[in-house]
C-alpha cells in the first residue's frame, strides 16, 4: 500500500517500539478477529458469531486485518511522541486544554496535576484528544504543532472511524438488528464527541507507586461505545473478569484492541459488557518506559438517544420490556460530557467505589479499586 504522507508533511524523530517484556504475567485469553473477511460471503455473520461470546462475557476483544500499515501506525505514534516532547507550556496552554468543568475532553490534559487515591501522588498520565475534523468542531482545541500535520491526522481518524463501523456492524448482527443500526448512530460528519487520543504515562518511582498500589489509570469503564487501541507492547492495561480477577491484555502484533464503552451496554441493556479495567507499573523489565498510546474514542452523535435498542434477542432473553420504548431519551451528548464532567472536574481522584452515575433512567456504578 503507498504512502499517505505527503512529502511536504513536516518530519519527525521516530517512535521506537518497545519491546515485549520478558516476564509471565497473567494474560487474559483475547478473541482475535481478522476482518479481513469481512466482505467475504458470509463473512460478517462469521465475525459476529466469533465476536458474540467476547463481547457478552469480557467486552474485549482484538481485530487484525484493520487496513492500517505499521508505517501508518507508526507515524502516528512519531506525532504523538513529538507532541509530548514538547515544553510544557507550549502544550499546557490554556488555549488548548481540555475544559473539565464543561465535561469538554477535547485537547490537552497534563501530568502530575492531581493528586490520586487521597495520596501525596500526582496522577503520570497526560493526554491529548483530537475532535472529528467537521465543520462543527473548528473552534475545538487543536494545537498548532498538531495542525501542521492535520491532514494525515484527519486521514487516520476517519479511517478509524470506517474501521469501527464494521465493528458496529457485527454488534447490529448479534443483536438481529438491522446491519446499519449502530453505524449509522456514529457518522463521522455527525456532532459527536469522537476522538483520537495521543496518550502517555510518565514512569514513577517504585516507593510511589507503592503508596498507590501500583495504580497508573483507575479502574473505570470507557463512557462512548466502542474503544479502539493500537496495540503496543508495554504491559500494564488490565481487564476485570467475570470472577473477579485482574488480567494483563496481551499485545496483538499488527492488531488493534478494542472495548465496549457505556453507551454500547446500554443500548443493549448489559448484553455488551462495558468492562472494569485499569492500567497498572508496568514488569520490572518494563516500568522505566514512557508508555505511549495511540486510540480512537467512538461516541455516539450528540442527538442520539442511547437507552436500550429495540433488540428481537433482548426482548426474548426478557432484558428490555415493551415500555422501555417509551422511556424520556438521554442524548449522547448529555451523557459523555456529565460523565466526563464526574469523572475528571477533581483536583484529586479520590476512591469513588460503589458510587452510581446516572442520567435519565441510565445509571452505571463506578467500579474503581
Amino acid at each position: 500500500m503507498p504512502s499517505r504522507i505527503s512529502p511536504q508533511t513536516p518530519t519527525v524523530p521516530k517512535w521506537k517500539r518497545p519491546g515485549k517484556t520478558a516476564e509471565d504475567l497473567a494474560w487474559a485469553d483475547i478473541k482475535v478477529l481478522d476482518l479481513s473477511s469481512f466482505d467475504e460471503p458470509g463473512g460478517k455473520e462469521k465475525l459476529a458469531d466469533d465476536l458474540r461470546d467476547a463481547v457478552h462475557n469480557t467486552g474485549f476483544f482484538s481485530v487484525t486485518g484493520t487496513g492500517f500499515t505499521q508505517g501508518e501506525v507508526e507515524r502516528q505514534y512519531d506525532i504523538g511522541q513529538a507532541y509530548f516532547n514538547l515544553a510544557l507550556e507550549d502544550k499546557g496552554n490554556p488555549s488548548y486544554r481540555c475544559d473539565f468543568a464543561k465535561g469538554n475532553y477535547f485537547g490537552y490534559r497534563a501530568a502530575n496535576e492531581k493528586k490520586i487515591m487521597g495520596t501525596d501522588v500526582l496522577d503520570n498520565v497526560e493526554s491529548v484528544n483530537i475532535p472529528k475534523f467537521i465543520p462543527q468542531n473548528e473552534n475545538e482545541p487543536f494545537h498548532p504543532f498538531l495542525r501542521q500535520f492535520g491532514s494525515e491526522i484527519e486521514d487516520f481518524s476517519r479511517r478509524s472511524l470506517e474501521l469501527a463501523s464494521k465493528i458496529f456492524t457485527l454488534f447490529s448482527i448479534i443483536l438481529e438488528l438491522p446491519e446499519d443500526y449502530f453505524s449509522t448512530r456514529h457518522l463521522y460528519e455527525d456532532k459527536s464527541e469522537d476522538h483520537l487520543r495521543y496518550m502517555i504515562y510518565r514512569p514513577r518511582s517504585l516507593e510511589d507507586d507503592a503508596k498507590v498500589m501500583n495504580t497508573w489509570s483507575r479502574a473505570h469503564t470507557d463512557f462512548g461505545s466502542l474503544t479502539l487501541l493500537w496495540s503496543q507492547n508495554v504491559a500494564g492495561l488490565q481487564l476485570k473478569t467475570p470472577g473477579g480477577d485482574w488480567k494483563y491484555v496481551p499485545p496483538v502484533d499488527n492488531g488493534i484492541i478494542c472495548n465496549v464503552g457505556d453507551t454500547l451496554d446500554f443500548w443493549s441493556a448489559g448484553y455488551l459488557k462495558s468492562t472494569t479495567h485499569r492500567v497498572v507499573r508496568p514488569p520490572h523489565d518494563q516500568a522505566h518506559i514512557h508508555r505511549l498510546g495511540l486510540f480512537y474514542f467512538v461516541r455516539p452523535g450528540d442527538e442520539v438517544d442511547i437507552k436500550p435498542a429495540p433488540s428481537p434477542l433482548l426482548k426474548r432473553l426478557g432484558r428490555i420490556a415493551e415500555s422501555q420504548a417509551n422511556a424520556a431519551p438521554v442524548r449522547g451528548l448529555e451523557y459523555v460530557r456529565e460523565r466526563v464532567k464526574d469523572y475528571h472536574n477533581h483536583t484529586d481522584y479520590a476512591d469513588m467505589k460503589g458510587k452510581k452515575f446516572k442520567v435519565g433512567d441510565l445509571e452505571i456504578e463506578d467500579e474503581a479499586d
